[in-house]
């Protein structure tokens, strides 16, 4: 299912919105604080946030280092257990097939992302590896929640950069 078709048909909340107006928060001190690609992730378990996560690959020179795998990570840690049954993720940036695989081996319930990755993403743009018929778990994808936000980041962020 394409971008448009997600985000026509995928209602957000209020709350959804203000986990991701975090998450883009997130993103931007991935930005300025340690001049890594803005993303940033928030993973939220039973009504509240467990894991809070943004790039940090460059400064950590760890490739999986990516806002959704530090999400997950400190939720792990914070209800000691490697898998987030039911959690929504809400990220910046559609996911990658590393963080969609890893989404899936965690049994998260959702994921909400922002912009749409046309080169790289893995939750309809160019792969659909959360909701395959093929794993053992499928997981709910809303995409285009606060997208023109996310999308202008990262086009600044690279226009930067050249």
């Amino acid at each position: 299912m394409n971008e448009e078709k997600r985000a026509s048909s995928s209602k957000f909340s209020t709350t959804d919105e203000q986990y991701m107006q975090r998450a883009l928060q997130l993103a931007a001190h991935a930005r300025d604080a340690e001049n890594e690609v803005p993303v940033g992730a928030v993973l939220v378990q039973g009504g509240e946030i467990v894991g809070l996560g943004w790039n940090r690959n460059i400064t950590l020179h760890d490739p999986t280092a990516h806002a959704e795998i530090m999400a997950m990570r400190a939720a792990g840690e914070k209800v000691a257990n490697h898998r987030l049954s039911g959690a929504t993720l809400y990220v910046t940036l559609e996911p990658c097939a590393m963080c969609a695989m890893a989404m899936i081996h965690a049994r998260l319930g959702r994921v909400v992302y922002a912009a749409a990755d046309p080169k790289t993403g893995a939750a309809g743009s160019v792969f659909d590896t959360l909701v395959d018929a093929r794993h053992n778990h499928r997981i709910e994808v809303a995409g285009g929640l606060l997208a023109a936000e996310s999308a202008s980041m990262l086009r600044d962020f690279f226009r930067s950069r050249r």
